[in-house]
């Protein structure tokens, strides 16, 4: 059988992009003369990015559907040397492969953007598998995305835990049957995190770390 999965969201959770992302889709909306204020933005960052186009823009034509997307790459792209790991993401990742457990980026981000977040992160060397975007029609907060972690490392729902920022991570986790921890890193509360099924919920990946003995994490690595 193989090991156990701990399934990471990135973006939010173990680097801090988020609003980074906030201030690329702000630009992309400008530039498109379609008002979207920041906080509606920063509510919608973890959800599948066509899925986030179409509600913003009000479900806008295509083309400017695909202008939107195409702006937001671009201006993320130019800010990618603002990316940081978030506090503890690197030592967390390599205590949880310590601990015998696969680890997983379960990202729904696009490929050339996970390529980016993986170099931030620097840590290839305990990096099981990893899923973007192009592995699902529709991502978060559709289960596929999770599924698919579920598949390459080749482990069942039951043997596995998902950690991530936002209520679509939640979601996404609990359609698939997997138990999912919050981190309050991205910017969304304990309590929206818990309501969408989010539990235990730490700080961030920091403090999940210094409380990781008394987490389903390593209830996963104990079990038989």
């Amino acid at each position: 059988m193989n090991a156990p999965a701990v399934l990471f969201d990135v973006d939010g959770t173990l680097v801090d992009s988020n609003y980074l992302h906030v201030y690329a889709w702000q630009r992309a909306f400008s530039d498109e003369d379609v008002p979207v204020a920041a906080w509606q933005l920063h509510r919608c960052i973890g959800m599948d990015g066509s899925k986030l186009v179409s509600t913003l823009s009000d479900d806008a034509p295509d083309d400017v559907q695909d202008r939107l997307s195409d702006a937001h790459s671009r201006y993320y792209r130019d800010l990618t040397p603002l990316l940081k790991p978030l506090p503890g993401a690197q030592d967390l990742l390599h205590r949880v492969a310590e601990l015998g457990l696969q680890v997983v980026l379960a990202s729904s981000a696009p490929e050339d953007e996970l390529e980016i977040l993986r170099k931030v992160l620097g840590c290839d060397d305990v990096i099981a598998a990893t899923t973007s975007s192009r592995d699902v029609d529709t991502a978060k907060p559709e289960p596929g995305i999770v599924e698919v972690a579920l598949d390459r490392a080749g482990v069942p729902a039951g043997q596995a835990v998902f950690v991530g920022d936002a209520v679509w991570d939640a979601h996404a986790a609990g359609a698939a049957g997997v138990e999912c921890i919050g981190v309050l890193s991205g910017g969304i509360s304990e309590a929206e995190l818990r309501a969408a099924g989010a539990s235990p919920v730490y700080s961030d990946a920091r403090n999940l770390l210094d409380q990781l003995d008394f987490t389903p994490i390593t209830g996963l690595a104990v079990s038989p």
